[in-house]
């Protein structure tokens, strides 16, 4: 797989605990909205098991300028070391990989199920779908415990106002406040905005646990197994 040298340009807090890097384009890297890379540190003041690299998914879409990735802060050799970078600092590179991507005919609704930093993939897809003028009808649903644990948030809402293809359910189940969607995701939620289960192909990606609750979900409302995809976030 093709390896680049890549430059820092800035880093931005998206969330609580959650932190954006952007990059210039190398020249000669194309990717796919949905995929992902590997970041590797150079050289970096410390390391673990682990290695110095990470797969990260790519939270820019190709249409836009820059490389954006985002990852939640943990205690780790990787993550404290990424979050002190400076802009300047070089690393490295490697990918895309993956398949976790929208097919190419566009008449097929799609359902996005995504909670925490899954949101990273979709963000991609869903901004790419949205420049290429795709009139497939897209419903996204983004879990998280508080609004500021969501990464991305207003960004999305404020692409997908005005357009009827495009559906933002946003669902927090900890904060006492929220007027829209609380609590877990059930059949019922679904039902409330997806009229017909069984038609979408269905995105689902995030924590271990939400991934695989929202396939028992989706196999109990008699969803196919081939009509759903999988990406799983687990920590790193």
């Amino acid at each position: 797989m093709a390896s680049y040298d890549i430059t820092l340009k800035r880093t931005e807090p998206v969330a609580d605990g959650t932190l954006a890097l952007f990059f210039d384009k190398p020249d000669g890297f194309t990717f796919r909205a949905g995929q992902c890379v590997r970041l590797v540190l150079q050289d970096p003041p410390e390391t673990d098991d682990e290695g110095n690299g990470r797969i990260l998914s790519l939270a820019s879409a190709p249409a836009e300028s820059e490389l954006m990735v985002a990852t939640r802060l943990r205690d780790t050799a990787f993550k404290r070391v990424l979050s002190g970078l400076r802009p300047g600092t070089e690393l490295t590179l490697k990918g895309p990989y993956g398949d976790f991507m929208l097919p190419a005919e566009g008449d097929v609704p799609v359902v996005f199920i995504t909670g925490g930093i899954g949101i990273t993939p979709v963000r991609s897809m869903v901004l790419q779908a949205l420049d290429e003028g795709d009139n497939r009808a897209i419903t996204l649903f983004y879990a998280n415990r508080r609004l500021g644990d969501a990464a991305f948030l207003h960004e999305l809402q404020q692409a997908c106002a005005g357009r009827s293809n495009y559906e933002l359910v946003t669902i927090l189940t900890q904060d006492p406040g929220w007027q829209g969607e609380k609590g877990r995701l059930d059949e019922a939620m679904l039902r409330r905005h997806v009229a017909n289960l069984t038609a979408p192909l269905y995105y689902l990606d995030g924590p271990p646990g939400l991934v695989s609750a929202m396939k028992s979900v989706l196999v109990g409302a008699g969803v196919p197994d081939d009509r759903v995809r999988t990406e799983e976030f687990a920590g790193y």
